[in-house]
């Protein structure tokens, strides 16, 4: 039941917007093993004269980045798939953008089963309780 918040330093279109959330649902799924239907993908997109990597722009620089962070239950994942997951985002994205800036930022939060949920039940409460 991952939820991902995305920057993205880009022109929004919903092509874009598309490709960008096909590209991190099938990542998710088939690294993390998160189950699609309860994915949620939020997608910001941030001009890249506002985007400012070691005082200069973006746009500067002629670059492209994203931050994205991903929320996921504690203990669900080994370090050896959020490494995987990590380095094949950053591949994707550097397909997607072009020319990415190495300073782009993925996060792969572990988050506590007894602070994290949807439909107002937690995690812990659905693992003692599956339906």
């Amino acid at each position: 039941m991952p939820i991902l918040n995305v920057r993205v330093s880009a022109k929004k279109s919903p092509e874009l917007t598309q490709s960008i959330s096909g590209t991190l649902l099938e990542l998710t799924s088939r690294i993390l093993n998160k189950k699609r239907e309860v994915t949620s993908i939020s997608i910001d997109y941030v001009d890249p004269n506002d985007w400012i990597v070691g005082g200069r722009s973006l746009t500067e620089l002629g670059k492209s980045s994203i931050y994205f962070d991903v929320k996921i239950t504690d203990e669900t994942n080994t370090k050896a798939e959020k490494a995987q997951y990590i380095r094949e985002a950053f591949d994707a994205f550097s397909t997607l953008l072009g020319n990415l800036h190495e300073v782009s930022y993925i996060y792969v939060e572990d988050v506590r089963a007894t602070a994290y949920g949807y439909g107002g039940k937690t995690q812990e409460y659905r693992y003692h309780y599956p339906v």
